[in-house]
C-alpha cells in the first residue's frame, strides 16, 4: 500500500490546488482523475490519495479496482458514476461571449468539448439556423470534439453571427453558451466639402467631428495639417463625442486646417476628417475684451436633461461643457450626498469620472458653470444596473430513483430582474407536453419521475446586460449499491491522530452504510467513532487497540455490497536533535543539523527537506547549499543567507518540523548622507547617517580627512567617536581645502569608507604653535648646532612659513641675536667652548606670528677633557675581582657634558711562570658621575696594571698614572680528560691529564668514588699529594660492581671542579692476570656480540689475537694498523674516532681483521681526537685499543702547495723506505728474540718485541708513510731529516711509562696510549 498525503491549515487550499495535486499524483494514465478525499481532521484539511493496486492480496479484484480508477466523478455533491452507468452529456470546454476578427489573427477558434456515456455527438447553430462545419471545406474541424476554426481569409465576413453548440447522446442534449463572431469594417469619414465657419470674436462655436463607427476602443484628437495638436484649456476643449468646443473665440483661433482624427487601436487604424476652416472676425472695440459683448454661461453639452444607465463595475463619465464670456468655471455636486472619494475631475473641470461603479454611486448629479455674469446648471440622473447572477448556484447533476419527485431550482438576480427560460435537451420546455411537470417562478418540479424523464434541463436567466445558462443533468434510475472504494485497502496512522477509512458508494436509491469491527470483533460505539455523510468512518485519537480489520456494508432496495479494510498503527516521526540558532561571519561556513527518529517501516520513505523563509532550498536556492543525511551546509555565507531555516522531516503519514535562525555577521555598511554644518573659520560639524550594522552593533566611527594641497588623496584620521554618536565637531587648520569621510567599526571589523563629503576650505591665519623638540648640540668646539621639529604642512595655516631663531649667552647678554630661516636647523659659529645659551624659535607666515615661544637652554660645542682622575686606588677582593675608586674630575677641566669614566687594565705577567705577557688591554666604561666600580674577570696569580680616564661627548681625556697590583692564587680548572682502564675484579686504573690552567701552584689531586649500581653508595676520597701524578690504581674494590669516579685538581687555595668517569670491576671468572705479555692483545670471539653480560659457559674456546697496533697521524688523516693471529683471523673490527671539540663519536663500517689497517680521513689540522679499535659497533663498551692524538698544524708555507714541497716529499719517502729496509735486514740477521734482560735495559717501544718475534719487518701499503715499529727505530732518525712522522715525538722530554707499560703524556701536546680490557680478558698493551 502507498499513501500520499498533504496537510495544510484549514481553509488554505483552493480548488486550483486540489487540481494540481490530482495532476501531480496521476499514475501512468490509469485514470482520468484520482479519488479525492477531503475531510476536516483536527483543524487541518487533509487530501489523501491512495494507490490501492499495490496490495498483493487483492483477492481477484484487481481488474475491478483498475476499472474503478477509470471512473470520473462530479464535483457537485460528491456524485460518482461507475464507468458502466450511462451518463448524460456535460459540456467541459466552450467558447462564450463575443470576439472580433482582427486582421492579424491567424484563425478564430470555436471550442466545444463534452463528456458522457455514450460519447456525445455535436452540432452547431448560427443565428438560430443549423450550421454544419463539416460541409464547409474552408472550416478546420477537430474529429474528437465539436471544435472548429474559421480561417482568417477574405471571405470570413459570411461567418459573422451568433453560434451555439449542442452535445447529444441517447439520454439527452447539453448546449453551450451563445458566442458572437464579429467581422469589423474599416471605418471611414465621408468625403464632403465643408464651408468655413465664420464667427465674431467672443462668440462660441462648435467644430463637429462625427467620427465613423468602428471597433472599440477608439480615441479622438484634433490637429493641424502639420500634425500640431490644437491646444486645449478651460476655453477650448474636446467633448466625448469628438467635437471641438470653443466657450468663446479669439481672433487667434482663426485657422484653415482644423482636422479631426479617430484612432482604432484594436484594428490598428487611424482615419482623418477633411480639414475645416474657422475664421474669427475681430469685434469693433479697441481692445480684445472690452469691445466684446460679455454673457453669462450657457450649457452646450448635454443639451437636455439626461438619464444615464450604467452596468455595475463600469466607469461613469458625466460631461458638462458651457459657453460664455468670460470663460465659465465648472463645478460638480452630487445631490443629497457628497461625491465619492474615487471621483476624478478631468478635461479642465468639464468631465467627471467614477471608476468601478457601485450601487452607492447611483443618484442625481449636477454640474454648475459660472462666471462673473451668472451661472448655468445641468442635472444628471445616474441609474446603476447589473447583469444576471445566480442567487444560489444551480445543481448541475442529480441522480433520482424512479417514482421520486425532482426539484430543479434556478434562482437569479439582476437589474432589471432577469427573465427565466426553461429548456429540455436544448428545446423549449413547452414543446414537451407532460402531465408530471410543474413550473413555478424559479423552479420546475418533475412529479413521480420516470426513466423517460432522464434529460439535460437548461435554465437561462437574461436581462439587457447579459444571459446566464446552466445545464442540469437529471438521471432517473434504480441501481444496487456499488462501493467505489477498492477492497482490502490498508490504512496507516499514528497514535492520538485521526484516520478516515473510505466507503464511497454509488447507488439509487441512496444506500444505508454501516461499519463494524472484524478482526478482532468489537463495536464501534463511542465518541471516538464518527460516520461521515459520504459513508466514510472516522476514528478520533487513535489508540493501539484500534489496529485491525474493519468492514463497510452498503444496502438499498436493489441489493447489498461490502468491503474490508485494515488499520495499522505506526510510530510518530519526530526530530530528536533540532537545528540551533547561530551567528556566522560572512564568507564562512554554516552547518545546521537535524536528526530524526521514525517508524522502522517508514525509514525508506523518510524525506528530509530544508526550507528557507518558507521556500524549498533545493528547488529555489541551488548554489552554495549542500545537504547530506540531515545536515545542511552553507558555504561562503553571504547576507542573502540570513533567515529562518526549517527542517521538514516527513513520511507518507506524518511530519515534524524544527526551525533555527541564521544571523549573518559582517562589517558595517559605510555611513551615508555626510553633511557639513556649523561652518566656521577653524571648525565644522560633520553629520552622517549610519547604515546597516549587519547584526553586530557599531562600536565607533573613525573620521578621516584629506586635503588636496600638501598630500592629495592621502586620508588621515582626525577623530574617533562612539558608535552611538552621529555627528562630531571637528577642529581644523587654516588655509586647508578639506573633505571628510567616515568609517564604521564593529566587532567584525571596519566598513568601507563612506563617500567623501563636500569640500570646505578654511581661510588662512597665523600659525597656532611654535616648533617643539628643540635640540642644542655642539658637534665641534666653537660652534653650536640648533635643530627642531618643524611644523607639519597642514599646521602652516597659511603661505610662506618661516622660523625666527633667537639666541643669547645665558646670564651674560641681554639682547637677542635673531635669524629668519625656512629650514629646521641652524649652526651658530665662533662660540666659546661649552657655555650655556638661551634659545627660542617662533613660527611666522604672511598672516602673522605664532604665540610667544618658550625659552630653552643649551650649551655650545664641547672639547676633550683636560685632566685625568686623581687618587686612583684598587682593592683586590678575590683572585678574579677587584674594586677600583678615584676622585671625580673638576667641571672646569671637563669642557663638556660628563659622559663617564673608563677603567683600563692589562696583565703584565703570570706569577706561576714569571714570564712576561704581551699587553692585552681590557676596559670597562662607567656612565655618569661615579667614582668607583668593580672589575671582574681577572686571572688568578697574575700581575696587572690599571688606569682611569674621564670622557665627554667629544672624547676621552688623559689617563691616570698606571697602578700595579697582583691577584692571589685560585683553584685549578677541571682536568680535561679522565679515563678508567685495566678493569680487574678488585681494582681499576684511572688515567688523566693535568688541567690547562692551574691558577696557582698545583699541590695534588682529590679523587672521590662511590658505587653506582641501582643506588649511589658511600662517597670515598683519596688525596693524591704528588702534583705530577697522572694515573692511579684504585684497589680493594668490590668484585663485579659499577663505580663512579670524580677527580679535581688542587692548589693551596682549594680544589677546583671535578671531572667524572664511570667503570666497573669484573667477576673472577673473567679476570686475567695483571702482568700478561705486553705485546699481545687477546680478544674473545664472543666480543663481536652486543651482549657483554656473559657467563662462563658462554665463552668459546678459540681466541683472536690482535697485535702490533699502531697509528700514524698527519694534518688531515690518521692511519691505524694491526696484525692478527689466531684461528679466526678474518673476524670483524671497528674503528671509532671522536673530535674533542664536539664530543661526537663516528664509527666506521665493519672491517675485516685480515685487512690490517684503516685510514680515517677528513680530519681538521691542529685538533685533538680520540681513536679506538674495538670488536663491537657500539661506542659505550670497552675497546681493544684507545689513543688520544692531535693532528699537525699546517704551516702557511705548506698551504701554497708549491712544486718545492712536492720534491721534498718524494725525497723523504725514498729515504724512509731505504731506512726501513736496512732495519728489517738487521733484525732478520740478529735472530728474532730479545732476552728479558735486554728488554729491561733497552728503552724501546714494547711493540718492537712482538714485531721481532712474529715478523722481521712490516711494510705499509701507503707509499708516503712508514709503520711505527719501535721507539728504537725512530730514535735513529735525526730531526733535521724532515721525517713526516716526527710529529709523533713529544715536544717535551718529560714523559713516563705507567705500571702496565702504557704511555701517558700531557693533553696539550702528547700522544697517549691507553690499555683496556674486554669482558674481563687480559689487558691490551700497545
Amino acid at each position: 500500500m502507498l499513501v500520499w498525503s498533504d496537510c495544510i491549515g484549514a481553509g488554505q487550499r483552493d480548488n486550483s490546488e486540489r487540481t494540481r495535486i490530482s495532476e501531480d499524483l496521476f499514475l501512468g494514465g490509469v485514470s482520468e482523475e484520482l479519488l479525492l478525499k477531503e475531510q476536516l481532521c483536527e483543524g487541518v484539511f487533509c487530501f489523501s490519495f491512495t494507490c490501492p493496486y499495490l496490495l498483493a492480496g487483492m483477492r481477484g479484484l484487481r481488474s475491478l479496482i483498475v476499472g474503478l480508477l477509470s471512473a470520473f466523478f462530479s464535483t457537485a455533491f460528491g456524485l460518482y458514476f461507475p464507468p458502466h452507468v450511462e451518463q448524460l452529456p456535460t459540456i467541459t470546454a466552450q467558447t462564450s461571449g463575443s470576439f472580433i476578427a482582427l486582421p492579424f489573427d491567424e484563425n478564430f477558434l470555436f471550442k466545444c468539448e463534452a463528456k458522457g456515456n455514450p460519447r456525445p455527438t455535436y452540432r452547431w447553430t448560427k443565428d438560430g439556423m443549423d450550421f454544419d462545419p463539416h460541409k464547409d471545406p474552408r472550416v478546420i474541424k477537430e474529429e474528437s470534439s465539436g471544435t472548429f476554426m474559421i480561417p482568417n481569409t477574405k471571405g470570413k465576413v459570411k461567418y459573422q453571427g451568433k453560434y451555439r453548440c449542442y452535445a447529444s447522446n441517447k439520454l439527452g442534449t447539453a448546449i453551450s453558451e451563445e458566442s458572437e463572431f464579429i467581422v469589423p469594417v474599416v471605418p471611414k469619414f465621408p468625403k464632403e466639402k465643408t464651408e468655413p465657419v465664420v464667427v465674431t470674436e467672443g462668440d462660441s462655436v462648435v467644430l463637429e467631428c462625427d467620427p465613423p463607427q468602428g471597433t472599440p476602443p477608439w480615441q479622438m484628437y484634433w490637429m493641424t495639417n502639420d500634425l500640431r495638436h490644437i491646444e486645449q484649456n478651460e476655453r477650448v476643449s474636446m467633448g466625448l463625442n469628438g467635437n471641438l468646443y470653443f466657450s468663446n473665440t479669439l481672433v487667434t483661433d482663426s485657422h484653415d486646417d482644423y482636422c479631426c482624427f479617430a484612432s482604432f487601436s484594436r484594428i490598428r487604424t487611424i482615419v482623418q476628417k477633411p480639414p475645416m476652416a474657422l475664421r474669427v472676425k475681430p469685434s469693433q472695440g479697441d481692445d480684445d475684451i472690452t469691445g466684446v459683448q460679455k454673457r453669462k454661461p450657457n450649457i452646450l453639452v448635454p443639451s437636455s436633461h439626461s438619464t444615464t444607465y450604467l452596468k455595475k463595475g463600469e466607469e461613469l463619465e458625466l460631461e458638462c461643457i458651457a459657453e460664455g464670456l468670460p470663460t465659465p468655471v465648472v463645478e460638480w455636486i452630487k445631490m443629497l450626498d457628497s461625491l465619492p472619494k474615487r471621483t476624478q475631475i478631468k478635461n479642465y473641470g468639464k468631465l467627471l469620472t467614477i471608476p468601478n461603479l457601485t450601487d452607492q454611486d447611483e443618484g442625481k448629479y449636477m454640474c454648475k458653470a459660472k462666471n462673473d455674469l451668472g451661472e448655468a446648471v445641468h442635472h444628471f440622473h445616474v441609474i446603476v444596473e447589473e447583469p444576471p447572477s445566480w442567487q444560489e448556484e444551480p445543481v448541475k447533476s442529480q441522480l433520482a430513483e424512479i417514482g421520486s419527485d425532482i426539484h430543479i431550482k434556478c434562482s437569479a438576480k439582476g437589474k432589471p430582474q432577469p427573465t427565466i427560460t426553461w429548456k429540455r435537451n436544448g428545446q423549449p420546455l413547452d414543446d414537451f407536453p407532460s402531465t408530471n411537470y410543474k413550473m413555478l417562478d424559479d423552479r420546475i418540479i418533475i412529479l413521480r419521475a420516470e426513466q423517460k424523464d432522464t434529460a439535460v434541463y437548461q435554465c437561462e436567466a437574461s436581462n439587457k446586460h447579459g444571459t446566464l445558462l446552466v445545464n442540469t443533468n437529471v438521471l432517473v434510475m434504480n441501481h444496487p449499491p456499488l462501493i467505489l472504494t477498492p477492497n482490502y485497502l490498508e490504512y496507516a496512522t499514528m497514535l492520538d491522530k485521526s484516520v478516515i477509512m473510505d466507503c464511497k458508494v454509488f447507488s439509487s436509491p441512496p444506500a444505508t452504510i454501516n461499519w463494524r469491527r472484524e478482526d478482532p470483533e468489537g463495536s464501534l460505539d463511542g465518541e471516538r467513532y464518527s460516520l461521515l455523510k459520504n459513508g466514510s468512518l472516522q476514528i478520533h485519537k487513535v489508540e493501539m487497540e484500534d489496529m485491525g480489520q474493519y468492514k463497510c456494508l452498503a444496502n438499498n432496495s436493489e441489493g447489498t455490497m461490502s468491503l474490508t479494510t485494515e488499520l495499522f498503527i505506526k510510530d510518530s516521526t519526530r526530530i530528536v536533535k533540532p537545528p540551533q540558532d547561530m551567528k556566522v561571519k560572512r564568507g564562512s561556513i554554516a552547518e545546521l543539523e537535524c536528526q530524526v527518529e521514525c517508524d522502522p517501516t517508514l525509514r525508506r520513505e523518510l524525506e528530509i527537506l530544508w526550507m528557507k523563509d518558507g521556500m524549498n532550498i533545493l528547488s529555489n536556492f541551488s548554489e552554495g547549499y549542500f545537504t547530506d543525511d540531515g545536515i545542511l551546509q552553507i558555504v561562503n555565507v553571504s547576507h542573502s543567507d540570513q533567515g529562518n531555516y526549517t527542517c521538514v522531516v516527513r513520511t507518507s503519514l506524518d511530519q515534524d518540523t524544527a526551525s533555527a535562525f541564521i544571523t549573518v555577521l559582517d562589517v558595517p555598511d559605510p555611513p551615508v548622507q555626510l553633511k557639513l554644518t556649523d561652518l566656521k573659520d577653524r571648525s565644522v560639524r560633520l553629520q552622517w547617517v549610519a547604515a546597516s550594522d549587519h547584526n553586530s552593533p557599531i562600536t565607533e566611527f573613525i573620521i578621516q580627512y584629506e586635503e588636496n594641497h600638501w598630500e592629495p588623496e592621502k586620508w588621515k584620521e582626525i577623530l574617533r567617536v562612539a558608535g552611538s554618536q552621529f555627528s562630531a565637531p571637528l577642529t581644523l587648520y587654516g588655509h586647508i581645502n578639506y573633505q571628510f569621510r567616515v568609517i564604521a567599526v564593529n566587532a567584525i571589523g571596519r566598513s568601507r569608507p563612506s563617500m567623501p563629503s563636500e569640500r570646505y576650505k578654511t581661510p588662512p591665519c597665523a600659525p597656532d604653535r611654535n616648533p617643539e623638540n628643540i635640540k642644542i648640540e655642539g658637534h665641534l668646539p666653537h660652534q653650536m648646532d640648533i635643530s627642531w621639529e618643524p611644523l607639519l604642512p597642514v599646521e602652516h595655516n597659511g603661505p610662506s612659513l618661516e622660523y625666527k631663531l633667537s639666541y643669547r649667552l645665558l646670564g651674560v647678554e641681554d639682547s637677542w641675536k635673531e635669524q629668519m630661516v625656512k629650514r629646521h636647523s641652524f649652526v651658530v659659529r665662533d662660540t666659546p667652548t661649552f657655555v650655556p645659551y638661551e634659545v627660542k624659535i617662533q613660527a611666522f607666515n604672511r598672516h602673522g606670528w605664532a604665540p610667544e615661544p618658550r625659552v630653552v637652554t643649551g650649551y655650545s660645542g664641547e672639547d676633550l677633557p683636560l685632566a685625568a682622575p686623581e687618587d686612583v686606588s684598587v682593592e683586590v677582593l678575590n683572585c678574579t675581582m677587584l674594586r677600583v675608586s678615584w676622585s671625580p674630575v673638576p667641571q672646569s677641566t671637563l669642557r663638556g657634558h660628563l659622559g663617564g669614566y673608563t677603567v683600563h687594565w692589562w696583565q703584565t705577567q703570570s706569577l706561576l711562570t714569571s714570564k712576561r705577557i704581551p699587553s692585552e688591554r681590557q676596559s670597562l666604561t662607567i656612565s655618569g658621575n661615579r667614582s668607583h666600580t668593580m672589575v671582574p674577570g681577572l686571572k688568578p696569580f697574575s700581575e696587572y696594571s690599571l688606569t682611569v680616564n674621564v670622557f665627554n661627548r667629544r672624547g676621552n681625556g688623559p689617563s691616570s698614572s698606571p697602578i700595579s697590583f697582583t691577584t692571589p692564587q685560585g683553584v685549578p680548572e677541571q682536568p680535561p680528560i679522565l679515563r678508567a682502564t685495566n678493569f680487574q675484579k678488585d681494582s681499576i686504573t684511572l688515567v688523566w691529564a693535568p688541567p690547562h690552567e692551574t691558577n696557582g701552584f698545583l699541590t695534588g689531586y682529590l679523587l672521590q668514588y662511590q658505587t653506582g649500581n641501582e643506588t649511589l653508595g658511600e662517597l670515598k676520597s683519596v688525596n693524591i699529594s704528588a702534583p705530577d701524578t697522572t694515573q692511579w690504581v684504585l684497589r680493594d674494590l668490590q668484585e663485579d660492581n659499577w663505580y663512579k669516579f670524580y677527580l679535581s685538581a688542587c692548589t693551596q687555595v682549594g680544589c677546583g671542579s671535578a671531572i667524572s668517569e664511570e667503570g666497573g670491576t669484573v667477576s673472577e671468572a673473567f679476570a686475567m692476570p695483571e702482568h700478561s705479555f705486553p705485546e699481545v692483545s687477546t680478544v674473545s670471539a664472543e666480543t663481536s656480540t652486543e651482549n657483554y653480560d656473559l657467563s662462563t659457559s658462554e665463552v668459546t674456546s678459540f681466541e683472536l689475537i690482535v697485535l702490533n697496533i699502531s697509528t700514524f697521524v698527519t694534518d688531515t688523516y690518521a692511519r691505524i694498523s694491526w696484525r692478527t693471529r689466531g684461528e679466526h683471523s678474518d673476524s670483524q673490527l671497528y674503528v671509532a674516532i671522536m673530535n674533542h671539540s664536539d664530543g661526537i663519536w663516528q664509527l666506521s663500517e665493519a672491517l675485516n681483521t685480515s685487512k690490517g689497517f684503516h685510514l680515517v680521513e677528513g680530519l681538521s689540522p691542529g685538533t685533538v681526537y680520540t681513536v679506538r679499535l674495538q670488536a663491537s659497533h657500539r661506542v659505550d663498551v670497552p675497546s681493544i685499543f684507545e689513543e688520544v692524538f692531535k693532528t699537525r698544524k699546517v704551516p702557511s708555507k705548506q698551504l701554497t702547495a708549491s712544486q718545492e714541497w712536492f720534491v721534498v716529499m718524494m725525497c723523504t719517502v725514498a729515504l724512509l723506505t731505504l731506512l726501513v729496509l736496512i732495519g728489517c735486514f738487521v733484525l732478520k740477521n740478529k735472530g728474532g728474540k730479545y732476552a728479558v734482560k735486554e728488554k729491561e735495559e733497552t728503552p724501546a717501544d714494547p711493540e718492537a718485541y712482538a714485531m721481532g718475534e712474529e715478523s722481521p719487518c712490516e711494510y705499509s701499503d701507503n707509499d708516503e708513510k712508514p709503520l711505527k715499529s719501535s721507539h728504537q727505530l725512530f730514535t735513529d732518525i735525526k730531526a733535521d731529516d724532515s721525517s713526516e712522522d716526527s710529529s709523533v715525538m713529544s715536544e717535551d722530554d718529560d714523559c713516563e711509562f705507567n705500571e702496565d707499560g702504557s704511555f701517558i703524556g700531557e693533553y696539550s701536546g702528547y700522544k697517549r696510549r691507553v690499555s683496556t680490557e674486554v669482558n674481563g680478558h687480559a689487558p691490551v698493551t700497545s
